[in-house]
């Protein structure tokens, strides 16, 4: 239907409205979906082409409730990765940039003026300069960081099930588990569950200090990485079968509550722990890390994601009752996000409290430095979890839109082939919780490895391309620009030396 109202908007001149598709052929608001990878994904209301509703509030607060999610569950690690002062000024930075390449994919379809585009979304973009590479290869990283998201998600939603497991079974039995554990000794607890494991994730479920016989077949049958992954299989592999994921995008909200929920709870803290920073700019110590470190493109590697909305932008900006005003809303936008990111990261790796421990205990999941019996992290990873399991199926859907329906024409061909489509996008959730639960890590390998097209290469290179046709291409455009592709280069290439 796309490519029959393309070719129609194309037997007459732009200007000419004769051909405009008329409304019955047009997709119903029901069937257009908008997502940022590890933030929300929802059914877009009240869409209509080139008829925006919503008012620049509306859009700016939908810009940043679609980016924020589960990346700001990793902000504190990067910025301990990066050292507090690189890290901070990284934030900044990465904003800065993802921010003028988004900007130019706002801007990409204006720069096309023999053609109607305003029916275009950015696919439509790469693949008119690209033909069909840009086409598929727009399908490709976009697959990568959906798959990437969603092994994010299960990891995640591994580690909320096992810990509010966890937090029942303690609460009921009376059992103390962390005493065992690197901990604060007062009335708010903060743990370093992986001191002395070399900084890779502690699988195990219990710390024993007793034969009971019920703790036992407890810890046998609730393992963080054996057990609780596979239990997830039976409740999730069902709903990514379901035709349509109408009904789960009803539960959006949940996203916007858990976001604000991760403020309130990381202030309440700040507040009870005070804030414990030393500055020391190379040399690392006992319980502070330097305030340079050479580790910190893993951070710009998760931020790459943390500020990914690229694949949508175009979307969401369409619904603006004010087209002009969508350059200054979409700043404004980033500029909320970027902040609430810094503030985040600020309070929880300025709170952390060294000593006793170190910076370095910082988790990759910041809700892990804190005990299963921490009510308030209790509550969050609630929130969290039906959050997820909601957006879990959503992802899953517009994966099988974006494969299937390129693959096959139709983005149900049967049951057979969705559920093996299904079954893999399962099992590569429940490997990586298995065997390689570091969500920081993954965020930012797909991070990079999606970025990379959406964000650095595709921006630019179409960029220079319209203003070379135009024979408006300046030497310091062309270098700035290339720089832009350089440095996604680079980001994806360095993360797999860290």
């Amino acid at each position: 239907m796309n490519k029959r109202i393309h070719y129609y908007s194309r037997l007459t001149t732009p200007a000419d409205k004769a051909l405009v598709a008329p409304d019955h052929v047009v997709p119903t608001p029901g069937e257009c979906y908008v997502y940022s990878p590890l933030g929300s994904a929802y059914k877009l209301q009240s869409y209509s082409e080139g008829h925006g509703k919503n008012n620049s509030l509306v859009t700016i607060f939908m810009i940043w409730n679609t980016m924020m999610g589960t990346s700001i569950l990793s902000i504190p690690w990067g910025i301990k990765q990066a050292g507090f002062t690189t890290g901070m000024g990284v934030i900044v930075l990465m904003g800065l940039l993802t921010l003028y390449c988004c900007y130019r994919v706002v801007k990409s379809r204006t720069m096309i003026c023999s053609l109607d585009t305003t029916s275009w979304e950015y696919p439509d973009v790469c693949r008119h300069y690209f033909g069909h590479f840009g086409q598929w290869s727009s399908l490709l990283f976009s697959l990568v960081s959906l798959i990437g998201a969603m092994i994010v998600y299960w990891v995640l939603m591994s580690n909320f099930l096992f810990n509010t497991g966890k937090f029942i079974f303690n609460f009921i039995h009376h059992i103390n588990d962390t005493d065992s554990i690197p901990r604060t000794n007062n009335s708010n607890p903060v743990i370093c569950p992986n001191a002395g494991s070399g900084g890779h994730p502690d699988n195990s479920s219990l710390i024993f200090f007793t034969n009971d016989t019920e703790v036992e077949q407890f810890a046998k049958w609730w393992n963080k990485s054996k057990t609780v992954p596979f239990y997830l299989i039976g409740l999730l592999l069902p709903l990514l079968n379901f035709k349509s994921p109408s009904f789960f995008s009803k539960f959006n909200i949940l996203g916007t509550v858990s976001v604000l929920y991760l403020i309130f709870f990381v202030t309440l803290k700040a507040i009870r722990l005070g804030f414990h920073l030393e500055f020391h700019w190379l040399t690392p110590t006992e319980f502070f890390v330097p305030e340079l470190r050479f580790q910190f493109p893993q951070l710009t590697g998760v931020l790459t994601l943390a500020f990914f909305i690229h694949n949508c932008i175009i979307t969401l900006l369409k619904t603006n009752k004010n087209q002009e005003n969508n350059v200054r809303d979409l700043c404004i936008a980033y500029m909320l996000v970027t902040i609430t990111y810094l503030y985040i990261g600020f309070l929880v790796f300025a709170s952390f409290p060294s000593p006793p421990l170190s910076k370095d205990c910082i988790e990759q999941n910041f809700l892990d430095n804190f005990p299963s019996s921490d009510i308030l992290s209790f509550i969050g990873r609630i929130f969290l979890l039906f959050q997820m399991m909601t957006v879990y199926p959503l992802l899953g859907y517009l994966a099988r839109v974006q494969l299937l329906g390129h693959v096959f024409g139709d983005i149900y061909p049967s049951i057979f082939h969705v559920l093996i489509l299904n079954i893999i996008i399962v099992g590569a959730g429940v490997l990586m919780a298995c065997f390689y639960p570091n969500i920081g890590g993954i965020i930012r390998y797909s991070g990079a490895a999606c970025g990379l097209a959406f964000v650095f290469i595709y921006p630019s290179l179409i960029y220079i391309i319209s203003l070379y046709q135009e024979e408006r291409l300046t030497w310091p455009k062309l270098i700035f620009h290339m720089f832009i592709i350089i440095l996604g280069l680079a980001n994806l290439i360095v993360q797999f030396f860290m």
